[in-house]
């Protein structure tokens, strides 16, 4: 850990010590400047600050460049600064004692420091708050762009620092530009990865849905964010599906992650999308009922006649009942193909 001083030293100090060597009195320089002997004595007691203008000053009396003024002044006013800022926020120490904060620094996700003043700047430089002072009102802001199904049962907290790790995982993830087209075949290709194992198809899911512009990742979900899947638009040209393996099976990953494709072709890009499969079911909203849709129509419209043949290949387990509480799913005898005949209609709000 780098050593923060608790004291500042006023760029007076070097001034008084460049006199002393030179042999030069302060009404001397003062002389010499056109400076008031009592800005020059106020400069030397850290009362006055040196300006550009007479760091200029002193390099043609002094011989120091002013660049050497300058940046002693700079540094003084910042160490001045870091002084306020710890003062400020030690109150919030308490914060890191909160368990959201704790398993974020458990699993690595924030670098843990011994000095809980730096171990707060950690967490607000990985929520990108300026301090812990910002936080409610920006988890309030946060909240408030959710769209979800049951969130009052999950907690916002725990579904920011989740959501921030996806971004932050998603800036590793190269992507080309989103093209709805190329993204709906790539969903066709993908109904063949849901008969496979989950760790030979995830690479290869990953892959193909970042060449049509889509970043996927994977990231286990925090203590009460009871989610199961995000989408939200990182640029105009990359969207991020985040899935967490909240229910650790097959079928249920492969429902989330069809239901948040839906949101990337269906939907607006503002807002955040998440998938929270509990809770009484009028929480569900608008969009919500329309991704869960949007599988039914299509497996109905093209995929019919070869349900029965693609089920009895399929390798993953139907949904479970605790898992359909909140959304009408299709039978499991037909999910695992996930037809998605029914985006194509989204071309035209997509691209």
């Amino acid at each position: 850990m780098t050593y923060e001083p608790d004291y500042a030293v006023p760029p007076g100090e070097t001034l008084r010590e460049t006199l002393d060597a030179l042999g030069m009195a302060q009404s001397d320089l003062a002389l010499r400047t056109g400076r008031p002997t009592k800005t020059i004595n106020e400069i030397v007691n850290g009362k006055a600050a040196i300006t550009p203008e007479t760091a200029l000053q002193f390099e043609r009396v002094l011989g120091v460049p002013a660049s050497f003024w300058n940046n002693l002044q700079r540094n003084y006013e910042g160490d001045l600064a870091r002084i306020a800022e710890r003062s400020s926020l030690e109150p919030y120490v308490e914060w890191l004692r909160a368990k959201t904060v704790k398993e974020v620094i458990r699993r690595g996700w924030v670098r843990a420091c011994e000095d809980e003043v730096q171990q707060l700047r950690e967490i607000s430089a990985f929520l990108r708050i300026a301090s812990p002072r910002q936080w409610h009102d920006c988890l309030a802001t946060m909240a408030a762009s959710f769209r979800r199904s049951a969130a009052f049962e999950s907690d916002p907290e725990a579904l920011v620092f989740w959501l921030r790790k996806g971004e932050i995982d998603a800036l590793g993830v190269e992507c080309a530009e989103f093209d709805a087209r190329s993204f709906r075949g790539t969903l066709e290709e993908t109904r063949s990865l849901t008969l496979l194992p989950l760790e030979t198809s995830i690479a290869t899911l990953v892959e193909i849905c970042a060449a049509a512009g889509v970043a996927v990742l994977f990231v286990p979900e925090l203590p009460k964010t009871r989610v199961s899947g995000a989408t939200r638009w990182l640029t105009p040209t990359k969207a991020l599906i985040q899935l967490s393996f909240r229910h650790k099976t097959d079928d249920h990953l492969w429902f989330s992650f069809f239901h948040e494709a839906a949101h990337v072709l269906l939907h607006q890009k503002r807002p955040i999308y998440l998938d929270l499969l509990e809770g009484p079911r009028e929480a569900v909203g608008p969009e919500e009922k329309e991704a869960t849709r949007s599988h039914e129509t299509g497996s109905s419209l093209r995929m019919r006649s070869a349900a029965s043949s693609r089920a009895a290949r399929c390798s993953v387990r139907p949904p479970s009942a605790a898992s359909l509480r909140q959304t009408a799913l299709r039978p499991a005898s037909s999910w695992a193909g996930c037809s998605t005949t029914a985006f194509s209609r989204t071309a035209t709000a997509t691209t």
